[in-house]
């Protein structure tokens, strides 16, 4: 549903879902990158140019992957090569009071090697200031899967820095929308965080929604306009498989996964008003989990898997609520404006992610739900569809930039940012995939 109208008459709900979609540009499948903001506390590290031993396949370099990697992180600020002094691969060559000069914390060294169809990476990650070895590893994938190798060393280097997991090697969905012959085209995209190696899984005349992972990151959930109204369908991303879970007379929208992929969480108007059930996809049972007479959508499981937050209008106004559990009552969050709607929890239970309007700017907020202190993120003023990371540190979102919808991505203090715009026109309803070992 869209950040920017909100109103109790269900027939202008759905056309406000169609129209958030018709207003997109045209869009190409691959994403790009632009780091449009860095963070002062960032962690100087050198990712140093691995050396290569046979035919190491051209373009996209590991060490240059992993050094984009970190800095989208917001976390670490990556020293370019042509400011180092020497490019060693292993412990002999590395000269610790050269990087020391340099203002280097950490630096990562390595080597590519070739055989047959498979490339190898040794790979070694250096405390400058005690000269330790903090991670050592030798890690291989095909010559076609080199940016898979990349990315786990990113995940490697990430974790053993500040202690938590990695999540360049996940995945993101997202929607975009072009004319083909006159007619729009929509199409739901799964592609690396960095936005490469995209794939379009679905293309529909039809607007196409509120994409969710599965916690295996084997499925999304979403929502398609095909059958002429909105209807929750499950695709399988391996076989293509897709079968169709709700398609209720009047609203089946805003899906979301239970935490072991049992069950959904859904907003159904079936009734005649907008309430939250969750539906067990093995039978297709309903459990009704909000009757009011207010619009309580946009629901989503708590880190506990247990308690889930939604947003409903039932104080006169869409504010965030949270359930400790299916049968507990309500209680609000958020308090800051008289608009707080798409609730995203964080991993930890300690934040509560949305998009917060003041003034007439919309914006991505944060509510520390120990504190009640809320905290506004973004700087842009037309945000939407927040999305939390899989380890709880970096944030996406659909923004405005000038004409144009793309995708941003924040520290999750908002201290920094990179964008991932369509390499032509509009990109939106990012939803970041789940940690899968």
């Amino acid at each position: 549903m869209t950040q920017r109208v909100w109103t109790k008459s269900l027939r202008k709900l759905m056309a406000v879902m169609v129209l958030a979609t018709l207003t997109a540009g045209a869009a190409q499948a691959e994403l790009l990158i632009r780091i449009t903001e860095g963070a002062d506390s960032a962690i100087p590290i050198a990712v140093v140019p691995f050396a290569e031993s046979g035919a190491i396949p051209p373009g996209d370099k590991v060490s240059g992957i992993v050094q984009s990697d970190l800095a989208m992180s917001g976390e670490f600020r990556p020293l370019p090569a042509e400011k180092m002094l020497s490019l060693p691969s292993k412990r002999a060559d590395v000269y610790f009071r050269d990087w020391r000069l340099l203002g280097q914390r950490y630096v990562l060294v390595g080597e590519l090697t070739r055989s047959a169809d498979r490339v190898s990476a040794r790979y070694e990650l250096f405390d400058v200031n005690t000269e330790e070895r903090l991670l050592g590893e030798t890690a291989a994938a095909s010559v076609s899967n080199v940016r898979s190798l990349a990315h786990h060393i990113s995940d490697k280097v990430y974790e053993a820095i500040t202690g938590v997991p990695g999540a360049f090697s996940t995945k993101l969905a997202y929607i975009t929308l072009d004319q083909y012959q006159g007619k729009p085209r929509y199409r739901l995209q799964v592609s690396d965080v960095d936005g490469k190696r995209a794939r379009i899984r679905l293309e529909s005349q039809e607007p196409i929604l509120s994409p969710a992972w599965s916690p295996d990151g084997e499925k999304l959930a979403y929502v398609s306009f095909e059958t002429g109204k909105p209807a929750i369908f499950v695709h399988e991303l391996a076989s293509g498989q897709r079968t169709r879970v709700a398609d209720f007379p009047g609203l089946n929208s805003a899906p979301a996964w239970s935490s072991d992929g049992r069950s959904l969480l859904m907003t159904l108007s079936k009734d005649g008003n907008a309430e939250i059930y969750r539906m067990n996809l093995a039978n297709k049972q309903l459990t009704k989990i909000t009757n009011h007479w207010a619009i309580d959508t946009e629901a989503s499981w708590d880190h506990t898997g247990d308690g889930l937050f939604f947003t409903s209008d039932r104080s006169g106004g869409p504010q965030i609520y949270y359930k400790e559990n299916e049968r507990a009552a309500p209680r609000r969050i958020t308090f800051g404006s008289r608009y707080n709607a798409r609730p995203r929890p964080d991993n930890t239970g300690q934040y509560v992610y949305y998009v917060h309007q003041r003034d007439r700017a919309f914006h991505i907020a944060r509510t520390n739900l120990k504190s009640g202190e809320e905290t506004i993120l973004t700087r842009t003023e037309s945000d939407e569809s927040p999305s939390v990371s899989p380890n709880g540190r970096m944030l996406i979102y659909a923004t405005k930039q000038g004409a144009n919808s793309v995708l941003t991505v924040i520290s999750a203090d908002g201290g920094a940012a990179y964008s991932l715009p369509a390499s032509v026109g509009d990109v939106r309803e990012p939803a970041w995939g789940p940690l899968v070992r």
